[in-house]
């Protein structure tokens, strides 16, 4: 694992301090991980979401077509 030095203002190390004194997170570093890893995630949903936007539509999104995808979901999880 590398080390990266970041610099903050005294505000933003206060609220940082706090995250992760209330979040139960180990260590600053910890925080920063997870946030990394969430912003990793939302920019690959954005991606998804973006790709959908831009196919074309396979069938109407009616009630059907919704309770088809909520069945989908429920039988991966």
């Amino acid at each position: 694992m590398t080390t990266m030095n970041v610099s903050l203002p005294d505000e933003l190390k206060g609220f940082v301090d706090e995250r992760v004194d209330q979040s139960g997170y180990g260590s600053t570093s910890e925080y920063v991980r997870d946030l990394i890893r969430r912003d990793r995630e939302r920019q690959a949903l954005r991606g998804l979401i973006i790709e959908g936007l831009e196919s074309n539509p396979s069938q109407p999104a009616d009630d059907a077509y919704f309770e088809g995808l909520r069945r989908e979901i429920s039988a991966r999880d």
